[in-house]
């Protein structure tokens, strides 16, 4: 008797390539997917895992691309940039960045602030909401879940948003330096510019808000994610939580 057409050509990791997809909320793509086959015995080469996931209509969040809104620059600002220009080698917790990303909520304009971990490009901080002011940034610090003492410098880009005596009184108190990327020059906040990217392609760009809380509340549950979870290139597909439990550097 013959079987369902197609049947004996199924290949055999299908049904874990879409495990796997499953446990990354339906992001990862075929590149991401090849780590967890690491020490099975199994070939799983991006090309054999693209077509298993073409076969089964699975697309990654990868696929699409969309431009920002024109932003306004600070630019007379005369801090310089503290970074080490590959922005590696620093210890938990001591430097930061941060950059502000937009969302369409309910017809109109929200924004995230994220704060990026330099150490292990985990998100240390974020926080979601109408006006890009001062607020979302110090709300961003609000939720850190490690002692602002611990913060040696804090880079931005010269965004206006970040130039703010409410955000200078915080770092004096707590001795932290500001660092400003160069004038023109976006490379120098690199780390959150690819966390945004990360965050609109996985998340954003993936779902319609119509309020600030559906918003705060995936925002929460893709912070989580991505530092408990997701698997970072750049960390030798660890995720953060892991590389910096195993005591690695970049």
């Amino acid at each position: 008797m013959t079987g369902h057409p197609g049947t004996e050509r199924a290949d055999p990791i299908a049904g874990d390539v879409r495990a796997v997809r499953r446990d990354s909320r339906e992001r990862y793509g075929a590149g991401r997917s090849r780590p967890p086959w690491k020490g099975r015995g199994v070939t799983a080469s991006r090309r054999r895992i693209g077509n298993i996931m073409r076969e089964q209509g699975m697309t990654s969040a990868y696929a699409r691309g969309r431009s920002e809104p024109h932003r306004t620059r600070a630019d007379e600002a005369r801090l310089a940039n503290l970074l080490d220009p590959r922005s590696d080698g620093y210890a938990p917790h001591t430097h930061l960045a941060s950059d502000l990303t937009y969302v369409r909520v309910g017809g109109d304009w929200a924004y995230v602030c994220l704060l990026a971990g330099l150490a292990d490009r985990g998100i240390a901080g974020h926080s979601a909401g109408r006006p890009r002011d001062a607020g979302l940034v110090l709300a961003a610090f609000a939720t850190l879940d490690f002692p602002l003492t611990d913060v040696q410098v804090f880079h931005t880009d010269r965004g206006s948003e970040f130039d703010n005596t409410r955000i200078d009184e915080l770092l004096d108190v707590f001795d932290i330096k500001r660092s400003l990327s160069r004038k023109g020059n976006p490379y120098d906040n690199a780390v959150v510019e690819s966390t945004n990217r990360l965050l609109r392609k996985e998340l954003v760009y993936r779902n319609h808000y119509t309020t600030i809380e559906q918003l705060r509340h995936d925002l929460n549950d893709y912070v989580w994610w991505s530092d408990n979870q997701r698997l970072h290139s750049t960390l030798g597909y660890r995720s953060p939580k892991e590389f910096t439990e195993q005591g690695l550097v970049l």
